[in-house]
């Protein structure tokens, strides 16, 4: 059974290297301009003459941090991650993104707001506590996300499959998408 004010949701799904990220910078500027309250996080490609070699978590209001690079070079870790090529660093991870979450619906204002999650991927799943914080959101705040998931690839991702919807974003869609996208959030804030 859902509240009465539950929030729905809005998630992005494509192939890496699609436009989903930008498609959500852009979305986030235009509600931004219709004063819409949003916080949350966006990944970004890190590359070094011309090669990617990892990944940032980058909040809206301009933190950055390390999600992970190619080997250990960059720390070492306890216990590593790894994502094909990639060594996760999950305590820079959840020191940017956990606070952003945890503090999603500290509003009692009534106003709902929206948090940005790009993205609920391998890499993220990998800490207990950011699934635990996504479950908190999805179920019974006044939040809504507006975040990315990847496309089903190999083993499934348990969070991932729960919310997954099937609308992908695509080299022929992705520029028109936009309005439909800030529509979505909008309606999920009425």
């Amino acid at each position: 059974m859902q509240a009465p004010n539950m929030a729905k949701h809005v998630f992005l799904t494509g192939p890496p290297g699609i436009g989903k990220t930008t498609l959500i910078q852009k979305t986030v500027e235009v509600l931004k301009s219709s004063v819409v309250p949003i916080d949350g996080f966006y990944t970004e490609e890190v590359r070094e003459g011309g090669r990617r070699i990892g990944f940032d978590v980058v909040t809206l209001c301009g933190r950055r941090g390390v999600l992970s690079r190619i080997g250990s070079s960059h720390s070492v870790p306890r216990h590593e991650y790894h994502v094909g090529q990639y060594v996760v660093d999950l305590a820079s991870f959840e020191q940017l993104a956990l606070p952003l979450l945890r503090n999603a619906d500290c509003d009692n204002s009534g106003v709902k707001k929206v948090c940005v999650i790009d993205e609920i991927g391998k890499m993220e799943l990998f800490s207990q506590s950011f699934i635990q914080a996504v479950h908190h959101i999805l179920s019974g705040s006044a939040t809504v996300i507006l975040g990315t998931i990847p496309v089903p690839k190999g083993k499934p991702l348990g969070l991932v499959e729960e919310i997954r919807n099937k609308k992908e974003i695509t080299r022929e869609n992705r520029d028109s998408v936009l309005q439909d996208v800030v529509a979505a959030v909008q309606n999920c804030l009425k």
